[in-house]
């Protein structure tokens, strides 16, 4: 009675998520069927809905979600169901097959896959199998049993297949033995698709269905592979091939046959031969006919199988047989056939690529290669044209007020172009270089402006900037001179009537003029033209980027020409257009470099200094504006008019930055030496001094762009900025101190210490500086590996800025600062152990770079070591900090990601090793010795978790690591010594590879929940 209600239940659920007007009724519905799945009475409930005679219960949304249930059911839960239950269950599964053999056929499909999971997961049974298909006989014999067994033959092989997809409960051994037993039954499968394929249906349409469903069954177990399972040399005369071949004729079965075929093709390697020998049929019987009539279902699955053959088998195409010519026509045919997108010609692309790349291949030489080449080149060349022509865009369909607004290729066009570059390079190396120029340029276009074939230019335009790397690898001596013409003739065309599409003309020359810049010879009167073509086309931003690396690269290798006063005037002139612009700041970037570059080659100093001035006049303005912004008292952070002088003095700094990195890296060598850096230093550290001293550093955006432009401005300037270091430094640290979420400040300090920090005379500021930022509160909280993960970019800019201190200042500024260094250590020793890969190998890098310094520095001391040294420091700081080192360092290799950091650990552990080891033979071994090493090591292993080691393991850990960490000391000492002083020596030897192997190993072999590593 309970079961009765329930169905009833269910079925009103259904009907109401299905067709109730109100959508908080079939959310409820909804819930309840969801959680009514959930419980074991499902079971019997929707068995029962499909057997039952009830005309309440026999709806097909009723009956289908029942079959449903129990094929998700039998999915989640079906290992666990008892024998008894199981029988049962397929028994009624079975019932339900045979009462809807004749459909609907979505039932019965839903019905199929719960019976196909179910004998999956009939683990306890020896042959599942072999007693279905006991029972499947025993349908076949009864009336439409045929239509069943046909749609669960369908399911079980993709049962398989999809099982191992979703990567289901059921393991890989299961998988593989049902698999086999399934393919066991193959000779009876294929007979039982032959017998159905004789079978008479008066019914033409219902002949039709019935094919399709043999061709979807037999591509199953084709895909579970069902042909292994048979002689593969009677494989090309199986009836089925003929059943499949036959079904190519008729359009409601051709794109199962074809389907078929492909999945044939691509799993055996004596098909292709067989089907090859059919081409000629396929050709004229099938694709001439759907060429002429425009049927494109008919093409692109003739396209699909064929490119397949061909890539199957390469080498039996590269033979040129007479079969192999007429595929090769017949996928050219394909390509060249005109269609509204671009997936036909697409699909064949693979077999090109494939064909070509065999030829050229090594293994394919002599006089087979000479006649390849000989037969295929001319089918390559007549490939080029038929590219060409599917890649041009069409303009044909577009109203003229369309081409004149924003115009933009299909998304089709632009995939295609995408997927033949790799094509197209191939042609390329086939024909050589100078015959595909040629190709490619035959014939003159005429300088009448109606008879351009734009589409036509595009296109090839387009081609020759994808094969430019080839090109110039070759030498050409073909002239580019072309792409001036271009120019020329769009720079006095400007309204050539189709706009839109022209500013894609305008992308492409502007491309090859990047790729070609070095080949193109630019003549002074032509430069002008140039330079009004590549402005125009950096306001669009279909152009954008093509125009802004062009500009670029024609100053990178014209900058004589270009500095010629007429040319520069107008170089100038769109420098001063920037700020108006709005360009990303990659191509701003371009462009400013393009003029800096141009700069370099000014002789004349006058026009050098009022060509800056122009040229920064707006940034200068814009840094101004906002300074003006927070003088006048109008500050008003959340304004977009705040916002926006924000972004335009941050892009301002980005612009001086460029100039000054330009400046200070001439490609050849300046007239004027260094004083163009020095013009523009006069005007800019006033303005950079004003603008840190302001509350505009709250600014991430601001801050970066200043802090940036201050790194190259010290890069550049040299000994030039030295008077100014002190203000700097004060400048830095004190607004990391007011701001201590931009790590930008840090960064730059490390720059200046990089570039200034090997002088004596600065060594109290560096050390000022560094205590600045170890002080401050937003260093001192990185004392868990939790708040450095929280804080990667901090932790990679502090343990940067002191690496930077302890490599490049003096030994005598590095021992003065003993303090420092050693809760830099410490902090570093921490941060090793964070998450954030970055940061750990970053604070790895500064523990490495302090023991590489103070290593090199006690062997340089010998025996005998003087107080307060930076010998003496280090070893001082060594014996305090070292257990913290070891200790950071293996929970760093328990942690996420710890296979990176083998590397570096074992380094730091080397160099740790040998400085205990260095530390013998001199006079302050009482400080640090090699039993040190030995109590760091005992102590860190005995406070890890007991978890995370095995039973036994802290016994035979540390004698281990400290045989091995004795042999890799001895290695890098001996290295150092022979090598006289260099440090090549980390794990070179014996020792040393050993010990990384030690560390590797423990790496691998501990794999546990990311611990956190506290400062205490």
């Amino acid at each position: 009675m309970m079961t009765m209600e329930l169905q009833i239940q269910v079925a009103q659920a259904v009907q109401v998520l299905n067709h109730d007007v109100h959508s908080g009724n079939r959310v409820a519905a909804n819930q309840w069927l969801v959680e009514f799945q959930q419980t074991d009475v499902a079971w019997e409930v929707a068995t029962t809905i499909l057997a039952s005679n009830s005309p309440f219960l026999q709806d097909l949304e009723v009956e289908l979600f029942a079959a449903q249930v129990l094929k998700r059911k039998i999915q989640n839960e079906g290992v666990c169901l008892q024998p008894e239950a199981r029988n049962a269950l397929q028994t009624a599964l079975l019932l339900a097959t045979k009462r809807y053999s004749l459909g609907p056929p979505s039932l019965l499909t839903q019905i199929c896959l719960a019976l196909s999971a179910l004998v999956l997961r009939s683990v306890e049974l020896k042959k599942p199998i072999e007693q279905l298909f006991a029972s499947l006989n025993e349908l076949q014999g009864q009336g439409s049993g045929s239509s069943a067994i046909l749609e669960l033959l369908t399911v079980l092989p993709e049962e398989v297949i999809e099982d191992q997809k979703n990567n289901s409960t059921v393991s890989s051994a299961r998988r593989w033995q049902f698999s086999q037993e399934l393919l066991s039954h193959t000779t009876a499968v294929l007979e039982f698709l032959l017998h159905q394929t004789e079978g008479n249906v008066e019914d033409n349409i219902q002949r039709h269905e019935k094919n399709r469903k043999i061709l979807r069954c037999f591509l199953s177990w084709v895909r579970v592979g069902c042909f292994m399972e048979i002689p593969q040399n009677v494989l090309p005369a199986h009836p089925l091939l003929n059943f499949v071949y036959n079904s190519l004729q008729v359009s409601s079965s051709f794109d199962l046959a074809i389907e078929v075929l492909t999945e044939l093709v691509s799993r055996h390697e004596g098909l292709p031969q067989v089907f090859l020998s059919r081409i000629q049929s396929f050709k004229d019987g099938l694709l001439v006919p759907a060429l002429a009539s425009g049927n494109e279902k008919i093409i692109s699955g003739l396209a699909c199988l064929m490119a397949e053959i061909g890539q199957a088998a390469p080498a039996l195409i590269a033979e040129a047989s007479p079969e192999a010519i007429i595929l090769a026509d017949a996928l050219l045919r394909c390509v060249a056939y005109p269609t509204e997108d671009w997936d036909i010609a697409d699909s064949t692309l693979q077999f090109w690529c494939g064909l070509a790349g065999y030829i050229l291949g090594t293994e394919f030489e002599g006089s087979r290669k000479h006649m390849a080449l000989v037969v295929f080149v001319p089918v390559f060349t007549a490939l080029l044209d038929a590219l060409l022509l599917r890649s041009q865009i069409d303009t044909s369909n577009l109203s003229v007020d369309e081409l004149d607004e924003l115009f933009d290729i299909p998304d089709g066009l632009a995939h295609f172009r995408l997927n033949m570059e790799e094509l197209l390079i191939e042609i390329c190396h086939l024909l050589g270089p100078t015959q595909f120029i040629q190709k490619l340029f035959a014939g003159a276009w005429s300088s009448s402006e109606a008879t351009i074939p734009w589409q036509d230019v595009e296109a090839k335009v387009f081609v020759l900037n994808v094969v430019a790397e080839i090109v110039l690898q070759d030498s050409p001596t073909f002239d580019f001179s072309i792409l001036m013409q271009l120019v020329i003739f769009l720079s006095n065309n400007s309204s050539v009537g189709l706009t839109g599409f022209m500013f894609w003309v305008q992308k492409s020359v502007a491309d090859a003029l990047g790729s070609y810049s070095k080949c193109v010879s630019f003549v002074n009167h032509a430069i002008v033209p140039l330079l009004l073509f590549l402005s125009s086309g950096l306001s669009r931003p279909v152009t954008t980027s093509a125009c802004a690396t062009a500009l670029r690269r024609i100053c990178e290798d014209a900058p004589r020409i270009i500095a010629e006063p007429s040319n520069l005037e107008v170089l100038i002139w769109i420098g001063e257009g920037l700020e108006k612009m709005h360009l990303p700041l990659q191509e701003e970037e371009d462009v400013i470099s393009a003029v800096a570059i141009v700069l370099n080659a000014v002789s004349n100093r006058e026009l050098l200094e009022k060509s800056l001035e122009r040229l920064l006049k707006s940034s200068y303005e814009a840094i101004e504006m906002l300074l003006t912004i927070d003088s006048e008292g109008s500050f008003r952070q959340h304004s977009s008019g705040y916002a926006h002088s924000l972004e335009s003095a941050g892009r301002a700094f980005y612009r001086i930055g460029t100039i000054f990195f330009q400046l200070s890296n001439p490609a050849l060598p300046s007239p004027v030496g260094e004083e163009s850096i020095l013009l523009v230093l006069r005007h800019f550290w006033p303005l950079l001094e004003r603008i840190f001293g302001s509350p505009h550093m709250q600014n991430c955006g601001l801050s970066s762009a200043a802090c940036k432009s201050l790194s190259q401005a010290i890069q550049a300037s040299g000994q030039q900025f030295s008077s100014l270091l002190t203000k700097v430094m004060d400048c830095l640290s004190t607004n990391f101190l007011s701001f201590q979420s931009q790590e930008c400040f840090i960064r730059t300090a490390s720059v200046v210490i990089e570039e200034f920090g090997h002088e004596e005379e600065f060594g109290s500021l560096c050390i000022s500086t560094f205590q600045r930022f170890t002080a401050a509160e937003s260093i001192s909280a990185l004392n868990s590996s939790y708040v450095c993960d929280q804080e990667p970019d901090l932790v990679e800019a502090y343990t940067g800025f002191t690496s930077t201190f302890v490599r490049c200042c003096p030994k005598e500024v590095v021992a003065a600062a003993e303090l420092l260094v050693e809760a830099s250590v410490q902090k570093a020793a921490i941060c090793c152990t964070a998450m954030h890969r970055g940061a750990s190998l970053s604070a790895m890098s500064y523990m490495s770079c302090f023991l590489e310094v103070s290593l090199s520095s006690i062997l340089e001391s010998g025996s005998c070591i003087l107080e307060s040294s930076l010998s003496d420091v280090a070893l001082k700081i060594c014996s305090r900090a070292g257990e913290g080192i070891i200790s950071g360092l293996l929970y760093a290799l328990l942690g996420v990601s710890a296979m990176t950091r083998v590397h570096k650990s074992t380094t730091i552990l080397q160099q740790l090793a040998a400085i205990c080891s260095a530390s013998e033979g001199t006079n302050k071994k009482g400080i640090i010795c090699w039993n040190s090493l030995q109590n760091w090591l005992l102590s860190t292993v005995h406070a890890l978790p007991a978890e995370y080691l095995k039973p036994g393991e802290a016994e035979t850990l540390v004698p281990t690591w400290l045989k091995a960490l004795q042999g890799a000391a001895i290695d890098y000492l001996e290295s150092k010594k022979s090598q006289g002083g260099g440090n090549r020596g980390y794990m070179q030897g014996v020792g040393g590879r050993s010990l990384k192997q030690i560390v590797r190993e423990f790496t691998d072999t501990h794999r546990h929940v990311p611990p956190s590593f506290n400062s205490n």
